[in-house]
């Protein structure tokens, strides 16, 4: 009997391994993502360029609650711009101005690191706790994004599926070819 590997075998048995380690560390780092909400990050895809440079479009932030009497000039907040003040939803910027407003609450300036000025906006954050940017994850929220969409979630699951399918079907017909052939079978003495 030959025991050494044909090409076809080999690659095959190389793909397979390849796949399956890809798929584990993806499936490693989808469960990093997900655990990381449990341990107090808020998670948000950041879809706009004003933090270019620091922060690019596509990446996952990671805010964590803080004192909103802590922050400091400097730091990236998470926030809800004031009604009418342009953007709709919230806003990751840093923030370069700590002062008053009219009434004496301590206000707040930001400015996006890509933009050329600050905001035009002042701001008082009412809250004991801030959300502020604690670490981010480069370009990965465009997955996140794409495997929102129901189309994406059939191919993330169905091409696994067919891959595990195409394989075992390749080894029932290569075992059936072999056996064909009269390669498997073992004749047994009485």
């Amino acid at each position: 009997m030959n025991f050494a590997a044909t090409p076809h075998k080999l690659l095959r048995t190389t793909a397979l391994s390849l796949g399956a380690v890809i798929l584990t560390v993806a499936g490693l780092a989808a469960t990093a993502m997900a655990v990381a909400p449990r341990l107090g990050y808020n998670r948000y895809v950041i879809t706009g360029r004003s933090m270019t440079g620091t922060i690019d479009r596509g990446s996952v932030i990671y805010d964590r609650l803080v004192p909103t009497s802590s922050l400091k000039i400097g730091d990236v907040i998470t926030y809800q711009p004031p009604m009418g003040s342009g953007p709709q939803g919230l806003v990751t910027h840093r923030i370069v101005w700590i002062g008053r407003d009219a009434h004496g609450l301590r206000a707040f300036r930001t400015k996006g690191d890509h933009n050329p000025a600050p905001d035009t906006w002042k701001f008082v954050l009412s809250k004991p706790m801030q959300a502020e940017v604690a670490f981010h994850v480069p370009y990965v929220g465009y997955g996140l994004v794409a495997v929102s969409r129901p189309q994406a979630r059939m191919i993330l699951i169905g091409l696994p599926a067919l891959l595990v399918a195409l394989a075992v079907l390749s080894g029932l017909w290569e075992d059936a070819g072999r056996e064909a052939r009269g390669e498997g079978r073992v004749e047994v003495a009485a």
